[in-house]
């Protein structure tokens, strides 16, 4: 089994497989808010009913609590660090 530092190393490694695709993007902030889902719908260019479905959602998505499965150990997710919306201009620019 491969211990945790050995894990890290590579993980601190420098990419070196040569493959970069250097793409001009279109981000939200990174975190999950109602603003945020209000900004993906407007993005995605979708009808009110859709956002309306997503913002309910998100309101009884706030309400769960994470679950901890048996003999399951890792970080919780921090969603206020994370791009929920993150794609190349050319993708946006066709949707």
């Amino acid at each position: 089994m491969t211990s945790q530092s050995e894990v890290n190393k590579l993980l601190d490694k420098e990419y070196s497989a040569g493959f970069i695709t250097d793409v001009e993007s279109d981000a939200l902030p990174p975190g999950l808010t109602e603003e945020t889902i209000r900004q993906i719908s407007l993005k995605k260019n979708e009808p009110a009913f859709m956002l309306e479905w997503r913002l309910k959602a998100f309101q009884h998505w706030l309400t769960l609590k994470e679950p901890h499965w048996a003999k399951i150990h890792y970080a919780s997710i921090d969603y206020q660090k994370n791009h929920l919306l993150l794609c190349s201009k050319i993708y946006a620019k066709t949707q």
